[in-house]
């Protein structure tokens, strides 16, 4: 095996891993941005079972101000979901650009390793052309 083969033989097999650890990044950032989604999506649902009724029923005014308290910070974790939903959006764009661009690479050594053995192929095609001319064998009298 030619020194440039073996070369680019351990370049793909790195290539590869780097590709497998990307996707598994790729995947960790779908998985939580699913999750900062879903999270978003429980605040604004205690949110809207907080929310004052339209006729509110004859109340104390400490459950009213508690009320409040929860609204308040219920609007302030929505806030900040929202805020770690747009970071993990922008976790999964990176991850997916990385995922590319590894792509990329590993299809790069794959197309020189495919160009290496065209040239091996080509090579033995051409030494084969100047082996000299076998003499036609000559079969016995039957």
């Amino acid at each position: 095996m030619p020194r440039t083969a073996k070369k680019l033989e351990r370049l793909l097999r790195v290539r590869t891993l780097q590709l497998d650890q990307v996707r598994a990044a790729e995947v960790h950032a779908r998985t939580k941005l699913n999750q900062e989604e879903s999270l978003r999506e429980r605040i604004a649902a205690l949110a809207a079972n907080v929310a004052p009724t339209a006729a509110p029923a004859p109340t104390f005014a400490t459950s009213l101000i508690a009320a409040a308290h929860y609204r308040d910070r219920l609007h302030q974790s929505a806030h900040a979901a929202e805020r770690r939903v747009v970071v993990a959006h922008q976790g999964l764009a990176s991850a997916r650009a990385a995922t590319k661009e590894a792509r990329r690479d590993q299809s790069a050594i794959e197309k020189l390793i495919e160009r290496e053995d065209a040239k091996a192929a080509l090579k033995a095609l051409r030494e084969l052309e100047t082996l000299p001319a076998t003499a036609k064998k000559r079969h016995d009298i039957c």
